[in-house]
């Protein structure tokens, strides 16, 4: 059973960088065609921060555009997530997930919201990441 472990969060301030990794085990990210970070806030919905798809195509959310990456490295099984310029409003849980075997428009109709979660066959616990002003 493929597990997910999440590492990177921390603090910094307004206009900084931060990358997160996501380490799977149990399993190689090869076989998982739609993986994705996501964030939460206390009080708040659930929502999609980027997503990577089977054909290599990704998708963002409008603010995360141009700000931050997702990538995945299949030798060492780890899914990242660079974000730079960094503001307020991404502070947050962020969350890697990963479903296997979906084509990119299964992945998609999964990821956005409203967000399929039980469709998704793993989860990590989450690294939070604080932003100050």
């Amino acid at each position: 059973q493929v597990q997910l472990v999440e590492s990177g969060g921390g603090s910094v301030q307004t206009g900084g960088s931060l990358r997160l990794s996501c380490l799977a085990s149990g399993e190689s990210t090869s076989n998982m065609y739609c993986m994705a970070w996501f964030r939460q806030d206390p009080g708040k919905e659930r929502e999609r921060v980027a997503s990577l798809y089977r054909d290599g195509s990704t998708g963002y959310g409008e603010s995360e555009k141009g700000r931050f990456t997702i990538s995945k490295d299949n030798a060492k099984n780890t899914l990242y997530l660079q974000m730079n310029s960094l503001t307020p409003e991404d502070t947050a849980m962020y969350y890697c997930a990963a479903k296997r075997g979906a084509l990119r428009e299964e992945c998609i109709a999964t990821v956005i919201f409203p967000i399929d979660a039980d469709a998704l066959d793993a989860w990590g616990q989450g690294t939070l990441v604080t932003v100050s002003s």
